[in-house]
């Protein structure tokens, strides 16, 4: 019988623009999983729904606002993270107001899903690059 372990979940977004481009982001240094690219989002709080926790991070890393109604929720990942297994949960999202820049993130990127096989990506968001490129 398999030992219980913390869960942690969390949230993201795949940022699709009117050309059908994804936006990723490049984790910062000092963080885990440094330098590789990531769809944006974060950990959900206790208390918070994943849609409300996806809003702020939106907020937080990018500066854009978007509403619940604009998220529409697309894949799921499920990882062994260390000590604790990820759930990450993605939702697409194509309405949004502000333009995205990277205020934790070194660097930003729109790329086309295909695109996403060659970037250097954290194993949990690899499994999703396939369903994202089907949905899009």
């Amino acid at each position: 019988m398999e030992s219980r372990t913390d869960q942690l979940l969390v949230v993201a977004a795949a940022l699709v623009d009117a050309d059908g481009r994804v936006l990723v982001q490049q984790r910062p240094e000092g963080k885990a999983m440094a330098g590789l690219w990531e769809f944006p989002g974060g950990k959900v709080e206790p208390g918070e729904t994943p849609e409300a926790a996806l809003i702020r991070e939106l907020a937080e890393e990018l500066g854009i606002a978007t509403d619940q109604a604009c998220l529409a929720p697309a894949a799921f990942a499920s990882a062994p993270l260390g000590e604790r297994h990820l759930i990450l949960l993605l939702y697409v999202c194509r309405k949004w107001r502000g333009i995205p820049e990277p205020r934790e993130a070194p660097a930003l990127k729109w790329v086309r899903p295909l695109a996403l096989h060659s970037l250097a990506m954290p194993p949990a968001d690899k499994p999703l690059i396939g369903l994202l490129d089907a949905l899009l």
